[in-house]
Parts: C-alpha cells; structure tokens; sequence
C-alpha cells in the first residue's frame, strides 16, 4: 500500500496541469536547481582548487580565468542553440545533456594538462548554456501564474549554491585525495542525476518535435525577439547588470585588500556576505514581483541599488569603516546578486509561446555581459590607477538600464502566463 501511495504522490507531482489549478512544481523545481546546482558546482571547481592546479602544471594561477570565459563564451552558443535540442528531445534530455557535459568537463579536466583543461572547458560551455532554457521548458507548465517569479528565482539559487559547495567541498578534497581525484569525486552525484531524470522524463517531455532542426538559422532564431521593445529593454538590462554582478565578484577581494585596509580573510568574508545576500533574496524578489509590482520595476529598483552599490565602493578608501564597507557589499549583493531569477522569468513571460527562445537569448546576452565587461573594468582600473572611474561608470550604465526598464508599459499581474 505504501508503494501504491508513493507511485500516486509521484505521478500527481510529476504530471503536467493547467496553471490556474497547479500548486509549488516542487519536483521539476528540485530536478532543475539540482542540475544548475552540479553544473555551477563543476565549473567553480577550478577556480577554487586553482593554486594547486596551477603548481601541478606549473603554470600561472590566473589562467584560471581564461577556463572560466572559454566556459561562458561557449556557452552563448550553446544558448542559442538549446531550443532546437529542447523542442526536439525535451527539457529532461537537454538536463541530462547539460549533466553529461558537466561529467565529460571533470573528467577532461582531471587529464592533466593545459590542453584537457581547454577541451574541458569547451565541453561544458557546450551543455551550460542549456541550463536555463531547459528548465524554463519544464518549469513553466506546471507553475501558477501567481507564484512563477518566485519559482524561477529560486531555481536560481542554484548558481550561488553551485559557487559556495566548489568553494567549501574542493579545497578539503584536494588535501585529502588530490586535485584530479577531487575532481572526479564530483562525477557519481552528476550521474545519479541523470539517471534519477529518466523517471519522469515520459511526463515531462511531452509535446516534443521530432523533426526540429538543430543547427542552421536556429542559431539565429532567437535573436528575431529583439524586434519587441521590451524584449530590447530586458536584454540591454540583462548585459549590463551580469557584467556589474560579475565586477563584484571578481574584484571585491582585491579591492578590499588594497584599498580599504582588509585583511585577506575580512575580505574573503566580505565577499561570502556578498554571496549570502544575493542568494537569499533571489526567491524574495521573485515574490516581490508576483504580487507587488512589476518584473520590469522589480528589475528596475535592482539597477538602482547596483548604482549607488557601485558610487559607494568607488569610494572605498582606509578611512571607511568595516561595517559600512559590508553595508556596501551587502547591497551590492541584494542588487547585483538577486536580480536573474526575475530576469528569466520576464524572459519567459515576453517570450510568449517562445519562451524557451526568448530564455535561450536572454542567457546569451548575460554570459556576454559576463565575458566583455569584467575585462573591460579591469583595464579602466588599471589605466585610471584606481577604481573610482570604473565603479562610476559602472553605476551610469546600471542606472541608464533601471530608467530604461521604467519605460515599460504597466500590465496586472493576473495577466502573467
């Protein structure tokens, strides 16, 4: 009998209903936050286990960072390509591509050499880009109209949680077993997923298109959304706020260090604060959202606090005080670090019946985001001998993308889909 009533639980959590009747997708949601999950977790991995790679291999600890930009730059192309896959084969098969991926790049990584970390990068930009407009494929039949921003900011989670479970897990490994084989270790929790995904894939992956084309103008395709002026309004918000999210992360540590007297562990848990923030507000403004004001305003009121964030850590000098100095990084982290589940989100809903398009362009558009403006930061802050220039340009463009959001139309909330 218990059988009989876990079998019923399962299918009634499993089965697609309309989003009038439908309740928490608690099982999709779970499903899609734990692939982003591994998959962040993998690809921050590196970057937390760097010095010991990098003595290994003798080689510079910052090459890191061509790892993870190989990543997303790939991954853009990955973006504009899951929709053709999504459509053909499914949201839970393009999950498990995703999960493959993730798997393979482990595995290539744990190779030894400069060149298997190439590959290895290129093989999880392949599926990561995936991520995102698969689960937007899943999560959207079976989610209300009243609750989706907050459904889709807490699959979100996911990212930060991906970053802090690489950042605890790995280092400890390394001591233990060693770089390669603490790579490895992450390799059998990716594949009990995957297998785990096969369960419900028959219920989920429904209305699939088995004559979709893969490549060719699918590439293309969801670049045709920009017609629409929200759409234009979302992306240009979109581009900027995940190069200032990615500003702070990237370069709170060294400024911190540098100019306002930290010391390296202060620093460190400044920038821990940073992530905390944005991790826990994500489903709180996903909430926001659905029931006080609009995604558009949500997103709006994020690039307002990026700005003053931004003015205020230009400033940043010795004679700041500690606390106001992780007042800052706290807002930064509220701001810059909680905005993308909203964002996809308003994706979907402007994409209408393109949804998974309209999610594939807006992922495309924050990993360039991510890709071009960190550098570009970098440069301003090396050429100005300072960060002043770099944050207050920073927060012009995170200020012109809130006013811009505010230009869009007004619409209730009853009339999300």
């Amino acid at each position: 009998m218990r059988t009989d009533l876990a079998g019923c639980m399962w299918c009634w959590w499993t089965t697609p209903r309309h989003n009038s009747d439908a309740v928490m997708p608690v099982w999709p949601l779970i499903a899609s936050l734990a692939a982003q999950t591994l998959a962040t977790m993998a690809l921050f991995s590196l970057p937390a286990i760097a010095p010991a790679v990098a003595s290994a291999l003798r080689v510079s600890g910052e090459l890191v960072g061509l790892f993870v930009a190989l990543v997303y730059g790939v991954g853009i192309i990955s973006a504009l390509l899951s929709p053709g896959f999504i459509h053909r084969y499914g949201g839970v098969r393009a999950l498990q591509g995703v999960l493959g991926a993730t798997a393979a790049m482990l595995l290539l990584a744990a190779g030894g050499s400069v060149a298997w970390l190439g590959v290895a990068a290129v093989v999880l930009g392949l599926g990561y880009g995936a991520a995102a407009p698969a689960s937007t494929h899943l999560l959207v039949p079976h989610t209300p109209a009243r609750m989706f921003n907050m459904v889709m900011s807490l699959r979100q989670i996911g990212v930060p949680l991906g970053g802090v479970l690489g950042s605890l897990l790995l280092p400890p490994l390394v001591l233990r077993i060693g770089w390669r084989e603490a790579l490895l270790a992450e390799i059998p929790a990716i594949l009990l997923l995957v297998v785990l995904l096969q369960l419900p894939r028959q219920r989920w992956d429904t209305d699939l298109q088995p004559g979709r084309w893969l490549i060719g103008r699918t590439l293309l395709a969801p670049f045709g959304l920009l017609r629409s002026a929200p759409m234009r309004r979302l992306s240009t918000a979109g581009f900027i706020y995940s190069g200032t999210q990615l500003c702070f992360v990237a370069f709170t540590t060294t400024q911190l260090t540098r100019v306002a007297g930290f010391d390296l562990v202060s620093a460190g848990r400044a920038l821990a604060l940073y992530q905390v923030a944005g991790a826990v507000t994500r489903p709180i403004w996903g909430w926001i959202a659905d029931r006080w004001i609009t995604p558009a305003q949500t997103l709006a009121l994020h690039g307002f606090g990026m700005a003053a964030a931004a003015i205020a850590a230009g400033a940043f000098g010795p004679q700041w005080n500690h606390g106001l100095v992780l007042l800052v990084v706290a807002i930064a982290g509220v701001a810059a670090g909680g905005y993308t589940g909203v964002a996809y989100a308003e994706c979907a809903h402007l994409g209408g019946t393109r949804r998974i398009e309209a999610t594939g362009l807006g992922t495309a558009v924050m990993f360039a985001g991510v890709l071009l403006i960190p550098p570009a930061f970098g440069a301003t802050v090396a050429a100005s001998g300072g960060y002043a220039l770099a944050y207050t340009t920073l927060a012009v463009l995170a200020l012109a993308s809130a006013v811009l959001l505010c230009l869009a139309p007004c619409r209730h909330h009853a009339a999300r889909t």
